[in-house]
């Protein structure tokens, strides 16, 4: 783990009341943590614009009745088979599916098999979730970074 440094931040009164209660409802301990992961985020979203090597999940709600849905999803998901890691399909109902897409891979391409599959005709909903392998971002603090344990077999990195 690095040094940590501590810095002084100016903000309005009114934007720390409405942080400090959306960092209660998401469960933060503190203040210092909540803005360590919005900048996580803000690096994750800087890699997936750098077109650097990316991992997400692809979130999709479909009609699994619409005409040659099925047939466009799997041509898609053919010409993107180095970068679809792992497929979830569940039922849902008698006509909606979920299917989540779990994708590695440079930006562009993950943002394009993304916008084929979200855009096609029959599908309810669709997102793209983007992370990243961490490999740039510094570690997280407090339990996790002190080998806290959470009763499976793996190690965190």
């Amino acid at each position: 783990m690095s040094d940590l440094i501590r810095f002084g931040v100016s903000i309005d009164a009114d934007l720390l009341e409405k942080f400090d209660a959306q960092i209660a409802r998401k469960g933060y301990g503190n203040r210092s943590e909540a803005i360590r992961d919005l900048i996580r985020d803000n690096l994750v979203q800087e890699e997936w614009d750098a077109d650097a090597e990316t991992i997400g999940t692809i979130t999709l709600v479909y009609d699994h009745h619409t005409r040659d849905l099925s047939q466009h999803m799997t041509h898609i998901q053919h010409s993107f088979t180095g970068e679809i890691r792992s497929v979830l399909h569940i039922h849902l109902d008698h006509h909606n599916c979920l299917e989540v897409l779990v994708v590695q891979g440079k930006g562009h391409l993950v943002q394009s098999l993304a916008n084929q599959l979200i855009s096609l005709r029959g599908v309810k909903h669709g997102k793209l979730t983007g992370t990243t392998t961490g490999a740039s971002l510094p570690s997280k603090t407090g339990h996790h970074a002190n080998g806290h344990e959470h009763g499976h077999d793996h190690e965190h990195n």
